[in-house]
């Protein structure tokens, strides 16, 4: 059998304080799942090492990422970003914007790959914001925009949150396109332009999602051919979310997700995927929507 490209590090999981709205637990209990799983075994998976400040400077404001490096982050950006400044938190984000790097780097070679984490969207090139200190995907598409050779990339964010900063990151480049399919009355509350934004309205379900994303791909379809794909596969789309106001259900996410790998794969495009969000108290619950992801990933090797 063919094993899906799994990228992750322990540290993807930083400490905060008990009660924090974030559920940084869910990385580790992600990895067990997938351990269980047969989707990945201990010590099996792809390890990055930390973006360095350069890389990660090429789709931020370079006094910005100097300002985290340094540990010098205003109190306005800190609690933009919602966060604490810490060292922990800094390596966390440097690490999963390498993971996605990876990642798209083995989905050149083997057409998927996914990140545990990744999918901080809301990140912009000045600032971050919304549990984003920088921007993976951004990193990851200017790291190999510098290295030449790649031709257009195709975003498709399916957060429940729209992908405001990617899409105001790449306003005006002509070889990046931003699909993202959101809820309209969710965060973030001032909407960004991307190439295409579909919003649904609060309490949609199963039909009405999976007929919008199949809308959304027919129109994707006529502004390729694409060269990679970086798809984000957050789970607070799902009825018991603590921050969606969506209502899919673990079967409308399993077929969202093999909607958006069987598409990329009937047109040979490379398919990156992250994790993006999903918020529940219960966190091996948690883990257990964003292995789905993980099992369409590896079926479809």
């Amino acid at each position: 059998m063919t094993r899906l490209p799994v990228v992750h590090h322990p540290d993807y999981q930083a400490p905060l304080h008990d009660g924090h709205t974030f559920p940084m637990s869910k990385y580790g209990y992600l990895r067990e799942v997938l351990v269980e799983r047969g989707l990945t075994a201990p010590g099996d998976w792809l390890t990055p090492a930390p973006a360095t400040e350069a890389m990660i400077a090429r789709a931020h404001d370079p006094a910005y990422v100097a300002r985290v490096f340094g540990g010098t982050l205003t109190p306005e950006e800190e609690k933009r970003i919602g966060y604490p400044h810490t060292d922990r938190v800094t390596r966390r984000s440097r690490l999963a914007s390498a993971g996605t790097l990876i990642a798209a780097r083995f989905a050149l070679e083997t057409g998927i790959a996914c990140n545990t984490a990744g999918g901080s969207h809301h990140a912009r090139h000045e600032h971050g914001a919304g549990f984003c200190v920088f921007n993976d995907v951004a990193i990851a598409i200017r790291a190999l925009q510098r290295e030449g050779g790649l031709g257009p990339v195709l975003v498709i964010d399916c957060d429940v949150h729209q992908g405001d900063g990617t899409a105001a990151i790449f306003r005006g480049d002509p070889g990046v396109f931003t699909l993202s399919l959101h809820a309209s009355g969710n965060y973030p509350f001032e909407k960004e332009a991307g190439d295409l934004d579909i919003a649904l309205p609060d309490g949609s379900g199963d039909t009405e999602y999976l007929a919008a994303l199949d809308t959304a791909l027919d129109r994707v379809a006529g502004e390729g051919p694409f060269s990679i794909a970086f798809y984000n596969a957050g789970v607070d789309v799902h009825a018991d979310d603590r921050l969606g106001r969506l209502t899919l259900t673990d079967a409308g996410i399993r077929a969202r997700d093999c909607r958006i790998i069987e598409w990329a794969k009937a047109r040979a495009l490379p398919l990156t995927c992250v994790l993006g969000g999903g918020y529940d108290w219960d966190r091996h619950r948690l883990a257990e929507r964003h292995a789905i992801l993980f099992e369409e990933a590896q079926a479809s090797l």
